[in-house]
């Protein structure tokens, strides 16, 4: 059976410790106890989802926000670039949150 370890209880994230391919039933182990069955394949060490994550909501790994959410992500479903966008090292999300810090004195 697909493995995928938990961390934190606070976390929307398990990262796999084998290869999951879709359709397959993948056992939680750690922090959050069950199982979930993956929609699509999930390559060792990557990130599924363990709960439903909103579009724009943050992605916590380890108890830790690692992302933002920018499409609906569902339980069983790949976390990756293609659904989370950082919010570490954005030179960009700075110069915005300066400009409007800026714009309200």
């Amino acid at each position: 059976m697909i493995r995928a370890l938990v961390l934190n209880g606070q976390a929307s994230v398990a990262t796999l410790i084998d290869n999951g391919a879709a359709g397959e039933e993948c056992e939680l182990r750690g922090h959050a106890q069950g199982r979930i069955h993956l929609f699509v394949d999930v390559p060792y060490g990557h990130k599924v989802a363990i709960k439903p994550i909103a579009k724009g909501d943050p992605v916590i790994k380890h108890g830790e926000k690692i992302g933002r959410a920018t499409a609906a992500i569902g339980t069983g479903e790949h976390v990756h670039v293609h659904n989370v966008e950082s919010l570490r090292g954005r030179g960009d999300l700075h110069k915005v949150n300066s400009a409007g810090a800026d714009a309200a004195r």
